[in-house]
This record gives C-alpha cells, structure tokens and sequence, in this order.
C-alpha cells in the first residue's frame, strides 16, 4: 500500500517558487494499478519522484506499506530512503535502462544482490525467483540474450521483471509504453497489471495514453500540480 496524503512540492524559481505538486492526496492499494495521467508538466513525474523518496516534498505525507511495517517516506534520511527503495519499492522507467552486456537473466540477478539484505530465505531463493519471473513475463526462452538481441517490447518486460525481482510493495511504472507501437503498449499494459494482481503489489503507473485504461483499477488525472479522480 502507498498512500500520498496532502503532499505539496515546490521549486525554487529565482526569488520566488513555482509549486509542482499541490495538495495531493492519492492512493494506491495492494493488488491494483493507480494510473497517473495529465498533460506535460501537470506534475506527474514530481509525484512519482515523491513517491519514490527521491524527493522530499515541502508538506505532507507518503505511507507506504500495513500496520507496524508502516513508514512515511517523507521523513527518511538519504540513506534511509536509499534502502526504502532498494528493498521496498520497484521501479520501470521509460526507457528499459538494461546494462548493455548483461542478459536478461543477469539483469535480474544483479538487481535481486544489489546492496545484500533480505535474509537468507530470500538470497537462497534468488536464481528460482528470477527464473520464475521470466517465465511470468513470457521470456523464459531468451533469458541468456542481451538487450541488443530483444526487441522493444522484449527488454520493457526485462524492466518490469527487474522491477519486481526483490519483491516491492510498491512498484512505480514512468511511461511504460511511450516507445512501443499500440499492440505491444497494450501487452505490456496487461502484463503489469496481471503481475500486479497476482503479486499483490502496489502500483502507480504514468501514462499520457488513455487507450489502455482497461488494465488501470483506478484513475488519477493531475492538472497543474492538483489531482483528482473522474466520475
């Protein structure tokens, strides 16, 4: 679960500040994909950076996870924020971001080891759990090739996979499909959101392209730093 509660956002711009993100209040549930949509520069990317803890905002509050393993992310540290994200919060971007040389199963791996932690049930667990995600995604049979060798489509799946791989609460998707044609945009949609129900993940999902609302549970538009929900 996350829950961004009358969080504000300002810049500073010259001697005075311009406000990104103003009052939001939103929620993203277990097992459901919340969509983010607006113009350019509405402030959806700033509510997504908040959400991540790699912004603390001016005012306001971002609970993430259930009852005693609650935590405001809005008052962590760097270093505290740092872990929050490496073992709490998956991230997709735009852009796949694989590491040229790695393939994919390498690209799990690393993500899965990355800065240790997770007890031993979970580093034990590590090479079922990414060979598990593959086949979730539908690459289990190109799981030795590198981002070169995959298409489009392919290396977003490898993201959404490496997003997942340390198991988050909370996954964040940026655009997921901004550079796919509207068949694989639609593919890439329902695999978030299948992956989503089934892992009872908490997701918030950028997206200029409303064509794929079937697969969102739920629908934020931002205007000028302020949400709110359709009729």
């Amino acid at each position: 679960m996350i829950d961004l509660q009358n969080v504000t956002l300002t810049y500073p711009d010259g001697e005075n500040r311009i406000t990104a993100v103003d009052d939001v209040t939103l929620h993203g549930g277990n097992g459901a994909v919340t969509g983010i949509t607006g113009p350019s520069g509405s402030g959806k990317s700033s509510i997504l950076a908040v959400a991540a803890a790699l912004i603390h905002p001016d005012s306001g509050g971002v609970l993430i996870g259930d009852g005693a393993d609650q935590v405001d992310a809005a008052q962590l540290s760097r270093d505290e924020a740092t872990a929050l994200r490496r073992e709490r919060i998956g991230m997709v971007f735009q852009q796949s971001n694989l590491l040229p040389a790695l393939s994919a199963r390498e690209q799990l791996q690393v993500m899965a080891r990355l800065g240790g932690g997770g007890g031993r049930a979970f580093r034990a667990g590590i090479d079922d759990r990414v060979e598990g995600l593959l086949d979730a995604v539908g690459l289990a049979g190109h799981a030795d090739k590198r981002p070169h060798q995959l298409s489009g489509g392919q290396r977003q799946r490898v993201a959404i996979a490496r997003g997942l791989v340390r198991e988050p609460e909370v996954l964040l998707v940026d655009e997921p499909t901004s550079a796919l044609d509207q068949e694989r945009g639609a593919e890439i949609m329902d695999l978030i959101a299948r992956l989503t129900h089934e892992r009872r993940t908490a997701t918030l999902l950028v997206t200029h392209d409303l064509s794929h609302r079937q697969a969102l549970d739920e629908l934020v538009t931002v205007v000028d730093g302020k949400a709110s929900t359709p009729a």
